[in-house]
C-alpha cells in the first residue's frame, strides 16, 4: 500500500506534460520560429527551455538575439497550428483516467490560450473527453499560478477546495494549488526537473500520471 494516500473528491489535471507529451511540438515550433528570424535551430534542450521560461514569465532574449517579438509571433502561431498533430497521449493515460474517474470528479486546466471547445475537441480525438466534468483554458481566465481556474473548477465540480488536488508537471501547477488551498502533485513527465519541482514543496512527486491512482483512496 502506498504511503501518503490522498482522499479527494476533485482532481484538477494539467494537459501538456501531464496527459499528453508535447515535447515534439515545442521543438518543431522553436525550429520554425528560429528559421523565421534567420537563426539556426538550437539543440532540443534549448528548444524545450523556451516553453519553461515563457510559462514562468521569464525572458528568452538571450536565446533570440534581439528578435524576441517576431520569434514569439511565429512560435505561438506554429505551436497552435501543429499541437493537435504533434502531441500524443502519455502511455496508459486512458486507463489511468478511467481509474481516477471512479475515485473523484476530474477537471482539466491548461495554460493554452485557446477557446475551451478547441481543447475539448482534442480530448475527443484522443477519446478521453468523457472523463472530464469541466475544462478551463487561459483564454478568459487568469493562467496558473493564479488560483482563478482552480476556483472555477471547484465550483463546477461542486466540491470543497480542501478536498481537491492539482496534478501537473510544472512549478506553476504547484504554485496555483498552494494559492488555492488545494493539495499538489508534481509529475516528472514534462519539462521540469525533479530538483526544480522539489523547491516548490508539493505534497507528492510522481514519475507520471499513470501511478496516481495508487495514491488516491
Amino acid at each position: 500500500m502506498c504511503e501518503n494516500r490522498l482522499k479527494v473528491k476533485g482532481i484538477f489535471l494539467d494537459f501538456d506534460g501531464t496527459i499528453v507529451d508535447s515535447k515534439e511540438a515545442y521543438i518543431e515550433a522553436a525550429k520554425i520560429a528560429f528559421q523565421a528570424v534567420g537563426q539556426r535551430a538550437p539543440e532540443n534542450k534549448v528548444a524545450l527551455e523556451i516553453p519553461k521560461r515563457l510559462e514562468q514569465g521569464l525572458t528568452i532574449r538571450d536565446l533570440t538575439n534581439g528578435y524576441t517579438k517576431k520569434f514569439l509571433k511565429v512560435y505561438f502561431q506554429t505551436w497552435y497550428s501543429i499541437s493537435h498533430e504533434k502531441t500524443k497521449l502519455i502511455p496508459n493515460v486512458s486507463a489511468t483516467l478511467e481509474a481516477l474517474s471512479q475515485k473523484a470528479k476530474l477537471a482539466l486546466i491548461t495554460m493554452r490560450h485557446v477557446p475551451t471547445q478547441t481543447v475539448i475537441k482534442e480530448l475527443e480525438c484522443f477519446g478521453i473527453s468523457k472523463y472530464f466534468t469541466h475544462v478551463v483554458t487561459s483564454l478568459g481566465t487568469c493562467p496558473k499560478p493564479s488560483p482563478e481556474a482552480l476556483i472555477e473548477c471547484m465550483k463546477a465540480l461542486d466540491v470543497e477546495m480542501c478536498n481537491c488536488i492539482i496534478v501537473g508537471d510544472s512549478v506553476n501547477d504547484i504554485r496555483a494549488g498552494k494559492a488555492a488551498g488545494a493539495g499538489t502533485v508534481a509529475l516528472l513527465s514534462g519539462l521540469f526537473q525533479c530538483e526544480e519541482l522539489i523547491k516548490e514543496c508539493p505534497d507528492l512527486i510522481l514519475k507520471d500520471i499513470t501511478v496516481l491512482p495508487e495514491y488516491i483512496k
